[in-house]
């Protein structure tokens, strides 16, 4: 099984970027026209990969297109594009993605950040398992694609509770191997955290609140979707965030408006 899987992504990766799916990347896809062409390669090489991996499944008879495959894979390999896995090993407990054509409606009692509970009816957009499936509502995956202004994208935030399920825990921490950037990761986001527990300004949405693991994966999309206003706010944990995930989002930004 394994030997199979292997060749079919070597297989995979030795096949060109298809011309349409790199066109439908730049209209859906905001990041896209701000990364470099070294950058593209590699999510393009990434994204192939994934594919070749990673089943996608539709809910409700929705039917999933190439380009939603795509578009999704394109995102969870720019995460960790410059995380030093060029196999994608972070993503070898993900089983599935399943993708519903919409937010899901979920009744039952469940946290809203800062200590508040509620048992409203909560539309559902995105939910990561361990050793199991990521679930993607594909309205939001498509709009919040668009729009990286909102500072929220459901991609990245699932994906990031992939990376956070890395070791079996789900404490907000990342795989990091060097010790001192392990450490001050656990300093300075535990710092951070207990400002939002607190209630005080931040540029991170109140759901980060809920719990460590929900403030990586706040922090993750926040980090990659308004990093100038991250940068800004919270610079410890924007400069963290940079050496965790071997990106510069907020240079990239300035970048392209220069």
């Amino acid at each position: 099984m394994a030997f199979r899987r292997g060749r079919r992504e070597r297989e995979a990766v030795a096949q060109p970027f298809p011309d349409a799916w790199r066109a439908r990347l730049a209209v859906r896809w905001a990041t896209w026209s701000a990364l470099d062409a070294t950058e593209r390669a590699t999510v393009e090489d990434l994204t192939k990969r994934f594919l070749a991996r990673v089943r996608f499944e539709p809910s409700q008879g929705f039917a999933v297109t190439d380009e939603m495959r795509v578009l999704v894979a394109a995102q969870a390999s720019y995460l960790v594009m410059g995380m030093d896995d060029p196999t994608l090993d972070l993503y070898s407990r993900l089983t599935s993605v399943i993708l519903h054509p919409r937010t899901v409606v979920v009744r039952g009692t469940h946290s809203v950040g800062r200590h508040l509970e509620t048992d409203s009816p909560q539309a559902l957009a995105g939910q990561a398992h361990h050793r199991g499936p990521v679930v993607l509502a594909w309205s939001t995956v498509a709009y919040e694609a668009r729009h990286p202004e909102r500072g929220q994208n459901v991609v990245l935030h699932e994906f990031a509770h992939q990376l956070d399920m890395f070791d079996g825990m789900i404490d907000g921490t990342p795989p990091i191997a060097d010790r001192e950037l392990r450490e001050r990761w656990v300093r300075v986001c535990t710092a951070e955290y207990r400002r939002v527990r607190r209630g005080d300004e931040s540029v991170l949405r109140g759901y980060a609140a809920t719990d460590t693991g929900e403030f990586f994966a706040v922090a993750t999309e926040t980090f990659f979707s308004v990093p100038e206003r991250l940068e800004e706010a919270s610079p410890e944990l924007y400069d963290v965030l940079r050496e965790v995930f071997g990106q510069d989002p907020a240079a990239r930004a300035r970048r392209r408006t220069d």
